[in-house]
């Protein structure tokens, strides 16, 4: 029998190949709500932009530095700004000259229950992207694909030249999107899941996981899994009337982890509060119920 898988086991630190213009560095930071951890990507050849830079970890700082080697950078893109994506933007910065560029900064208190979510209060772009704008290096182009749903601010980045798409948190290689009020937000996640549908990208690099190789059916699995966790939990009012966010997660999540119970409980609370915008449900205090 194989040993037990540890995300620790991995190695960090090492620039992987992965396309002829996308390299990942993997961060040290694995825990249960990042898998093996940050995945940095480093995309060009001559010169290259750096995706998602990850933690301020002096160690994977110097990873970063040995993958450039000592080619210029012409951008440093965050996909979002929770603090296992963005703070080690602004020391790559400094160390390369390179502007950071990406998603608009975002500073919010959340009450949910992933430290390494918080938001990265220190992030400031030199550039904020709008939906479709791109920077461009030598034989690559980087477009700009509004996402929002995980957080308020998440972008995609499109590589043209390789039909790919970095899909940051929005879209994992390994397990679904924490969609965590107040910012996260599971109508909008929704719309943006159809947005990548609706795309013809032939593979898709997440910060968490592995490679995305048939994306379109993944997309349409997560949809509808989302689908289905909002009709269990139709089904769970109606048949116990006014009922706990807590409750519900101990009969749907069973076999889960019990450490991401509260994450998952934020998701819950997402799907409630779409379903009372859709005049579903109704809250009394921290009791829900069916209109």
């Amino acid at each position: 029998m194989a040993p037990p898988f540890d995300p620790a086991d991995l190695p960090t630190g090492v620039q992987m190949p992965l396309s002829p213009l996308v390299a990942r560095v993997l961060a040290p930071n694995p825990s249960p709500f990042t898998f093996t951890g940050t995945q940095t990507y480093v995309v060009g050849a001559t010169d290259v932009a750096v995706i998602d830079p990850g933690p301020d970890e002096p160690v994977h700082l110097a990873a970063l530095t040995a993958a450039i080697a000592g080619r210029p950078v012409v951008a440093i893109l965050c996909t979002h700004t929770h603090r296992d994506h963005s703070p080690a933007a602004r020391p790559l910065s400094e160390a390369t000259g390179a502007p950071v560029i990406g998603c608009a900064p975002l500073t919010l208190e959340d009450d949910g229950p992933r430290a390494d979510a918080a938001f990265d209060a220190a992030y400031r772009p030199d550039r904020v992207l709008a939906d479709g704008e791109q920077v461009a290096g030598t034989g690559w182009t980087l477009e700009a694909v509004a996402t929002p749903g995980h957080t308020s601010n998440h972008l995609c980045f499109a590589l043209a030249e390789e039909a790919a798409l970095f899909t940051g948190d929005h879209v994992m290689g390994w397990s679904t999107s924490v969609i965590s009020p107040p910012d996260g937000d599971m109508a909008a996640y929704m719309r943006s899941m159809q947005r990548l549908l609706e795309r013809e990208d032939a593979i898709y690099y997440p910060a968490h996981g592995d490679p995305i190789d048939n994306p379109q059916r993944l997309v349409r699995g997560m949809m509808g899994h989302r689908k289905q966790r909002e009709g269990q939990i139709l089904r769970f009012l109606a048949r116990n009337g006014d009922s706990r966010i807590p409750d519900m997660v101990l009969e749907m999540y069973k076999g889960v982890d019990p450490r991401l119970h509260p994450a998952a409980g934020r998701s819950v609370l997402a799907h409630l509060i779409d379903l009372d915008q859709r005049g579903l449900v109704t809250a009394t205090e921290d009791r829900w119920q069916m209109r």
